[in-house]
């Protein structure tokens, strides 16, 4: 028997990449049959993906809080109207959940008036009170140590400062767990 070492080929199957599907869902269509099913309620869409395998991802947020109930009655009605002769697909219907990124102006001024975590595209974070939320971006309330005339040290200031979304990583609801 001679040795083989290092000449054979390994046999293995890679069952982490699902089936690719060369047309995928469009997100626009799930998004405005959501919105319509959501229409006359608190609940809104914050966002909705599709991978290439056809996995939709449909998140939903509301104006008060999101029942479980609601996440699967709007997946059923999506599912009614979407045909899986033609496509092939699963549909995850999900709230945006405590804590996640903002990503829609509803969500922003839904948090008003409460803390929240902003990380600017420079790499500052900040920890503020959201006081306004508009189109163009959003006004900011928060201690900051500037100079102060007459003191050696620098000061606590309160400051208020409005910042554009260009300017915007991310924001998130700050939970205060103390």
């Amino acid at each position: 028997m001679s040795d083989s070492k290092g000449t054979g080929v390994p046999l293995f199957h890679s069952c982490t990449h699902p089936e690719y599907h060369p047309f995928m869902i469009d997100t626009r269509k799930i998004t405005l049959l959501a919105e319509q099913n959501l229409e006359g309620t608190d609940l809104f869409v914050v966002d909705c993906t599709c991978s290439p395998a056809n996995e939709i991802e449909l998140t939903i947020d509301s104006d008060t809080s999101v029942a479980i109930d609601a996440c699967v009655t709007l997946s059923r009605a999506i599912e009614e109207v979407l045909d899986r002769d033609e496509e092939d697909f699963s549909l995850t219907v999900m709230s945006a959940g405590i804590g996640s990124e903002l990503r829609t102006l509803r969500q922003y001024r839904k948090l008003i008036g409460n803390s929240v975590e902003v990380l600017l595209s420079n790499g500052v974070k900040l920890l503020a009170k959201l006081d306004a939320a508009d189109e163009q971006g959003i006004t900011l309330s928060y201690e900051e140590k500037q100079s102060v005339e007459g003191k050696k040290r620098k000061q606590l200031v309160k400051v208020t400062r409005s910042y554009p979304f260009e300017e915007i990583k991310s924001t998130r609801e700050w939970l205060d767990f103390k």
